[in-house]
């Protein structure tokens, strides 16, 4: 039986004294779905539910690929188009051609006030959120047209589908080509989570390894579970979304490689690119399950969420 959303409602605690530090927890997480053939992104919530499954047409954007979020901010790359456009988490039209003259854009990732955008020429630029460009060269002479991008920190992790996942740091100087390359099978997605990176493979298996290269669980989710074309993933708490391009879905598994829901949202059109915002318990909230014992309370929601 599929776990209750309600798992992600307790908070972390770091200290059980007077004026203990109170970690808040995600409480809520909305997913963000780009849909490449029918050139839409819809938004779902994480349990799956349809909050707008038209939150972005034509002609705003147009073969949507990759997509990064950013407060209430959408960076959507738009392969036809050439541009990254930007869009509210609402669905308004800020900047349909917030960068434009790209070379088939793929993939887009925020980093502060930045955004690294690949390309199918084989280059990652850098560009500001407000749509200035860094360096449109930053990195180039990438193997495959549709890398992925995860960043951490100064340093980028590339997809590079003929030859492992590549690192970079944020100025464009090598870390290491390839970071991994043994026992990939041309990898596709890429999401990072914390000191872990999570691949997609085109076996339709899911790999886990540190962002210093070494193997966690190859593969954390087998090849035979269903997956069909796993180009998106998104990781929020302890949960792992992947978009299906082959398969028309978003599948749900915990970060541990269990399935939550392999057709968590179905009825997609090519999805290719997946975003999660959090939201998290406002002070006030977490002021008042304090005040309300704290401890007590949220042990009893520990257990009522098993």
């Amino acid at each position: 039986m599929r776990k209750s959303k309600s798992s992600n409602l307790p908070v972390t605690i770091l200290g059980l004294s007077a004026g203990a530090t109170f970690l808040p927890m995600v409480v809520h997480a909305d997913i963000y779905v780009t849909n490449f053939a029918s050139d839409t992104i819809g938004k779902y919530t994480n349990s799956g539910a349809v909050i707008n499954a038209n939150l972005v047409t034509l002609p705003a954007l147009d073969g949507p690929e990759g997509i990064a979020v950013s407060g209430s901010d959408l960076f959507v790359a738009n392969w036809n188009l050439g541009t990254i456009g930007e869009y509210t988490t609402s669905g308004d039209v800020v900047n349909a051609a917030l960068i434009s003259g790209l070379f088939s854009p793929t993939a887009v990732v925020v980093s502060g006030s930045n955004l690294f955008v690949s390309t199918a020429d084989g280059k990652i630029g850098e560009y500001t959120t407000a749509g200035g460009t860094v360096n449109a060269g930053l990195v180039s002479g990438l193997v495959a047209p549709n890398a992925s991008i995860a960043v951490s920190g100064s340093n980028l992790f590339v997809t590079n589908a003929d030859d492992g996942i590549y690192q970079y740091r944020t100025s464009g100087a090598v870390e290491n080509t390839p970071l991994i390359s043994a026992a990939l099978q041309s990898p596709w997605g890429i999401a990072l989570a914390g000191s872990d990176l999570f691949v997609g493979n085109s076996d339709n298996s899911i790999s886990e390894y540190t962002t210093a290269g070494t193997a966690v669980a190859i593969p954390l989710v087998a090849g035979d579970v269903g997956l069909n074309g796993p180009w998106g993933l998104a990781v929020s708490g302890s949960n792992l979304f992947v978009a299906n391009q082959g398969g028309s879905t978003v599948s749900e598994f915990t970060t541990a490689g269990n399935i939550e829901n392999m057709s968590l949202i179905s009825g997609l059109d090519q999805p290719w690119g997946i975003a999660v915002t959090e939201e998290v318990p406002e002070p006030a909230v977490l002021g008042a399950i304090v005040a309300l014992g704290g401890l007590g309370l949220l042990a009893q929601r520990r257990r009522a969420a098993r």
